[in-house]
């Protein structure tokens, strides 16, 4: 993801792109960190009540994808933690005691985290069933309060709230509970949310469909596709409900971030909707569908709703005409992905309704198995409009970016993008490695012992029972050490 970056320090380009290169990588795992206990422990629920051999196997291997990715999330989430105080001392130095209090949340939630997901890896054949199951249930919990905390911040930069300005210009009386509760972060925080469960969601169930369309059509697919596929699909409606809302809370608390996502260049009456195009200097759009009095309608259900022009502040208060693009652009591609997924889901609605089942078409496994990254493609379009469109306020109407930007030179900063984007590849390389190799063990051990059929493995052991994270199996009577 590249900020389009408009005058300012030297330093300020490289450190730009340096936080967005961050927190684009970050933003892949996070779905995972935020819902895949969730289904993870709803396909636990399945197996502890039905004792079905395959949702067992898959709650313990769902497991272990978790505990993967929550160690590749800790490095690049404290990355992160490490750019905010370094690349924009200005921000944390100034501001900090207003919205820190997101970070400590955050930073709790993922201590508690960390020790929730290690009792329950390690649980799987330590503890009784139903309480090791209970010692799980807090997992899903957890990672929202982490999801809260970094919400509440970012919500705080959008629409600053509980302080006041002293004399000096540095906020004084802080309100702690109107800082955190601002006007945007109860439509931020549901649709980052119902995003983040679609897309572990979906990812989740096309790895399952790409195995359906070659053939594997045994129930430990069938399975390990239905649940994760229906938790995304029943909240796809619901996100394109929290998507009109949160677009309708940016027209009133942010007026010239909303002009710029939809290229209204003059305050007026009657304006048309665009379909992607591009913004010209003069305030023309070149390119694009043009939907007459539709933008009116939208933010304000009558075509004479008045939105907010981006001329109607200073140039250098309101983004550059290609930022204005790159937004409206990204909020176009989430849009419309959304309203793909939508149809996806009334597709299988429709054929259970009908069959009691969920089609077993070719396309619909294949447009399945394109949902994951299509919600990952939408999760890294919703950061883009929701962070460039708020240029060039860090905090907004209250500091610049180029404010907060670190006195360190471009050089240092470029030489630091350098070590992180290899470093970055390096670690992803090896979490998908590790990833492929786990699969490959699982399907020769599946091909192995029968347990996709729903048979308990040879020897009469449960399925994964000499895992790395559970005790080992008893020795055999007269076997070596």
């Amino acid at each position: 993801m590249v900020q389009l970056a408009a005058q300012g320090p030297a330093q300020l380009l490289p450190a730009r792109e340096l936080m967005a290169f961050s927190l684009a990588t970050h933003i892949l795992l996070v779905p995972f960190g935020v819902a895949l206990p969730f289904i993870t422990l709803l396909m636990h629920y399945r197996a502890l009540r039905t004792d079905d051999t395959v949702a067992w196997l898959l709650a313990r291997r769902w497991s272990a994808v978790m505990a993967v990715q929550f160690a590749v999330g800790v490095v690049t989430g404290t990355v992160l933690s490490f750019e905010f105080g370094l690349l924009w001392p200005g921000l944390m130095g100034r501001w900090g005691d207003v919205f820190g209090l997101g970070f400590g949340v955050e930073a709790w939630a993922f201590f508690l985290e960390a020790v929730l997901l290690s009792v329950y890896l390690y649980g799987w054949r330590r503890l009784p069933r139903r309480a090791h199951f209970a010692l799980g249930v807090p997992l899903p919990l957890v990672a929202l309060l982490g999801a809260f905390g970094i919400l509440a911040a970012n919500s705080w930069m959008n629409t600053p709230r509980g302080f006041r300005l002293g004399a000096n210009g540095d906020p004084t009386g802080v309100d702690v509970r109107t800082a955190v509760f601002t006007p945007i972060f109860g439509p931020e925080y549901w649709h980052f949310v119902v995003g983040m469960f679609m897309t572990a969601g979906f990812v989740v169930a096309g790895v399952y469909a790409t195995g359906l369309l070659r053939g594997r059509r045994d129930r430990y697919h069938r399975l390990g596709f239905t649940v994760p596929f229906t938790v995304a699909a029943a909240l796809t409606p619901v996100q394109l409900f929290l998507g009109d809302f949160i677009a309708r809370s940016v027209f009133h608390q942010q007026a010239v971030k909303f002009a710029a996502t939809e290229l209204v260049w003059k305050t007026g009456t009657h304006v048309p909707e665009y379909i992607f195009g591009r913004l010209n200097p003069d305030g023309s759009v070149s390119g694009g569908i043009k939907i007459p009095q539709l933008d009116s309608v939208l933010a304000g259900f009558s075509p004479s709703t008045q939105v907010t022009g981006m001329t109607s502040v200073p140039a250098d208060d309101r983004p550059t005409v290609a930022q204005a693009t790159l937004v409206h652009t990204a909020f176009d591609v989430m849009v419309i992905i959304g309203s793909l997924l939508l149809l996806l889901a009334l597709w299988s609605a429709w054929a259970w309704w009908r069959h009691r089942d969920l089609p077993r078409s070719r396309w619909f496994l294949r447009a399945a198995a394109g949902a994951g990254a299509a919600c990952v493609i939408a999760v890294e379009a919703g950061w883009v409009t929701t962070e460039v469109g708020r240029q060039p306020w860090i905090v907004y109407g209250y500091m610049r970016v180029s404010e907060a930007v670190t006195a360190a030179s471009a050089g240092a900063v470029w030489a630091v993008l350098g070590v992180v984007v290899l470093g970055y590849a390096t670690m992803l390389a090896v979490f998908v490695s590790v990833l492929l190799r786990m699969r490959t063990r699982w399907r020769l051990q599946d091909e192995q012992d029968g347990a996709r059929e729903g048979a308990p493995p040879s020897g009469g052991e449960p399925p994964e029972g000499a895992t790395p994270y559970g005790p080992r199996p008893p020795r055999l009577s007269g076997s070596r050490r």
